[in-house]
Parts: C-alpha cells; sequence; structure tokens
C-alpha cells in the first residue's frame, strides 16, 4: 500500500501540472484510488481479476458514481502505463455502468423577468441603498453572462473595462474564456463600483475577502422568493444554465457558447439542446422549402401529380 500511496501521489502531481486539475478534483481522486486500494488489496500490481472484484463492491452505488471510480482509476493506470510503471494496462476489466447525463434545471424567461422586476424595484428608489446596487451588479453578470458563481464573487476590481465590453476568465483547469458583458451589466457594474473601497482588490468584497459563494447563493435564494419563484427551484447555477438555454433559444452558435461557458467538451454543452426542440420543430414547419409546400396543399391550390 505504501508504494501504491507514492504512485498516487505522482500521479495526482501530473494531473495538476499537466491538466490543470482542480483541488477538489484531486481530493476526489485520491479519495477514489485509496478506497479501491483497501478493496483490491493494492492498486500497482493489481490484475484484471482484482479489478473485475470492483464491481460486486460497487453494486449498491449509483451509476454515476462508479462511472467516477472507474473514470479515476482508468486514468491511473493509464498514467502507470505512460511513465513504464506497468507493461499492460487493467483498466478494460472496470465496469462501464450506462449513464445519462442530467437534464439542467432551468428557468424560464418570464421567470427571469420577475427576478429583475424585484431589482427594478428596489433600484426606483430616489437613493438605491448599495447593497441593492451590489445585487444589481450581480445577478446582471451571472445571468447575462453566464459566470460560474466562484469566478463571479472573486472577479477583481478592475475585472471590466470601460471600453472593453467583455472579460478574460480563467476558468477551469487554468484554461482562459473571452466572456461578452452585456451594456446593461456595464451599467449595473458601473453604478457599484462607486461604493467599493478603492482599495479593496475584489469587485465585491466581505470583510478581509470577497462575498462568498454562500452568500451569493443565499441572495439569489432570497430574491427569488421576493419573486414569488420557490426558492428551491433557484441558484446561481441555474442562472447559468439560463443563460446558456435562452441564448440558444434565441439562435446562439453552440460552439460559441461552448467557449462562453468554458466547456472543455463540447458534450457538455450539448445537454442543453434538449430545452430547444420545440424551437427546432418551429423553425422546420415555418420557414422550410416544405413548409409553403404544405400550405399550399391544405389550401387546395396545388396537389401531388
Amino acid at each position: 500500500m505504501s508504494d501504491d500511496a507514492a504512485l498516487i501521489d505522482r500521479f495526482l502531481e501530473m494531473m495538476a501540472a499537466e491538466r490543470g486539475a482542480s483541488r477538489n478534483t484531486l481530493l476526489a481522486y485520491r479519495t477514489d484510488l485509496m478506497s479501491a486500494a483497501e478493496i483490491m488489496g493494492g492498486l500497482s500490481r493489481a490484475g484484471m481479476d482484482s479489478i473485475g472484484a470492483l464491481a460486486g463492491a460497487w453494486a449498491t452505488l449509483a451509476a454515476s458514481t462508479v462511472a467516477r471510480k472507474a473514470s479515476a482509476l482508468r486514468a491511473f493506470y493509464a498514467f502507470l502505463e505512460e511513465e513504464g510503471l506497468r507493461a499492460d494496462n487493467p483498466a478494460a476489466a472496470l465496469p462501464r455502468p450506462a449513464t445519462r447525463r442530467p437534464l439542467p434545471k432551468i428557468l424560464s424567461a418570464a421567470e427571469v423577468d420577475l427576478l429583475f422586476g424585484v431589482i427594478e424595484a428596489k433600484l426606483a428608489a430616489e437613493h438605491p441603498a448599495p447593497l441593492d446596487l451590489r445585487l444589481s451588479a450581480l445577478i446582471e453578470l451571472l445571468y447575462g453572462s453566464g459566470l460560474r458563481a466562484t469566478e463571479l464573487v472573486s472577479l477583481p476590481r478592475r475585472a471590466l473595462a470601460v471600453d472593453k465590453p467583455f472579460l478574460i476568465l480563467k476558468g477551469k483547469g487554468a484554461r482562459e474564456r473571452l466572456v461578452p458583458i452585456s451594456d446593461r451589466a456595464r451599467a449595473a457594474v458601473a453604478a457599484w463600483l462607486p461604493h467599493v473601497p478603492v482599495d479593496s482588490p475584489w469587485l465585491f468584497p466581505s470583510g478581509k475577502s470577497h462575498v462568498s459563494r454562500i452568500r451569493l447563493y443565499q441572495m439569489v435564494k432570497a430574491l427569488a422568493a421576493a419573486a414569488g419563484i420557490a426558492p428551491e427551484r433557484v441558484s446561481p447555477h441555474v442562472l447559468r444554465h439560463a443563460f446558456a438555454t435562452h441564448l440558444l433559444e434565441g439562435g446562439a452558435d453552440l460552439r460559441a457558447l461552448q467557449s462562453m461557458l468554458g466547456h472543455a467538451d463540447i458534450g457538455t454543452t450539448q445537454i442543453y439542446t434538449h430545452v430547444d426542440s420545440r424551437r427546432l420543430v418551429e423553425l422546420v414547419n415555418s420557414r422550410h422549402p416544405l413548409a409553403a409546400m404544405s400550405h399550399r396543399l391544405v389550401d387546395g391550390g396545388t396537389s401531388a401529380p
């Protein structure tokens, strides 16, 4: 097992250095690998029979959990093989559960309008409260640009330049991406900025750091309740989903959406196409050349020979 621990450390170092894996990802890999090592009595020298026994040990787990654990082991054994630490790769014996990516929770455009209606009512006061200006800036950026919660709360004070309607963010895996910022969001940030201390490194400071993800979560829930929407249906991530869904419904290109969301794999972005099916059917029925022919047939003007 001591050999396994050393090899796991080397593997995780590679994942961090070469693939930019986040701390949470590395912790999950370590937990899954150490757990599998205990079940099999060791990882580095395990054969296909030992690995095949994992299916029984994982039998009561959810398919998504089994898939995650198996993915960690596949990556580990591929690393051992590439480093010449094993002559073979026994990962073929790992279980391959059938998993289905869950559909994202979304809000309708009308529900998003309700959220912004609450904010607009707050800002209609002669002297809006600074915290209401902060809420406006947060929600405009969250829904208007599809930022992840961590990306949003940790924005630097000078993240938005007056003459540049976009941000360059470093997201998961240290990947940089260009994020367009709407005129509305820039105006909301401009209204909030005078209330940010000039020596603050953060756009949304709180105490000695910035607003936490948990606080952002609480603000979004409270906003939903004020708008008459069940709070359990709304979260920062749901607003990110709404950003993606509504852009796609408006005709956005899937590749452009992938870039804006910071997805490494377009398969992740394609999950949003499920919500667009109704619109696609409407487009075919209304704009396809056959649509005009169908109308003529229904009207009795033309018939097939």
